[in-house]
Parts: structure tokens; C-alpha cells; sequence
């Protein structure tokens, strides 16, 4: 059934979250460090993930085409309507 969903396997998507993570880690670290400046430029890479992978979505990294339906939904809906 996983093989019907896209789940945002896409370079765009990837590269946000890489991005997100890292700042995410090393802000981490810098908190434990006690050290105030380098932290909240972590926590800026963070925010920068989602805005890089947005931009590399609409240069059409992401995903172009609409999620498709499991075959389980669609029988569950011809049932229900009586088919």
C-alpha cells in the first residue's frame, strides 16, 4: 500500500530537511555551550530549510503531480455507494 503514496521523496523536500536538521543539531550544541549568538544563527538555519526547499520546489524539484489514491479507498467508496 506505501507504493501508492508519494510521501515527498523529492530532491526539494530532501534538501529542507537536511538543512533544518543540521541548524537543528547545532543549535543543540550551542545551547549546552551556553553560547547565545551562535545558537540563534542556528536556529536561523532552521528556518532557512523550508525556505530553500520552497524555492527549489517551484524551480520544480518537488512534486509535480497529485498524490493517487490507494485501490483500498476506491473500493471502500464503491461499496459505500453501493456498486
Amino acid at each position: 500500500m506505501a507504493a501508492h503514496y508519494d510521501h515527498g521523496h523529492t530532491p526539494a523536500a530532501w534538501t529542507g530537511v537536511i538543512i533544518s536538521f543540521v541548524g537543528f543539531c547545532a543549535a543543540g550544541v550551542f545551547i549546552v555551550a551556553a553560547d547565545p549568538v551562535p545558537f540563534w544563527i542556528s536556529m536561523g538555519v532552521v528556518l532557512l530549510g523550508p525556505l530553500v526547499g520552497g524555492i527549489m520546489k517551484s524551480m520544480g524539484m518537488g512534486r509535480t503531480s497529485q498524490v493517487t489514491v490507494p485501490a483500498a479507498v476506491t473500493e471502500r467508496e464503491k461499496a459505500a455507494a453501493g456498486a
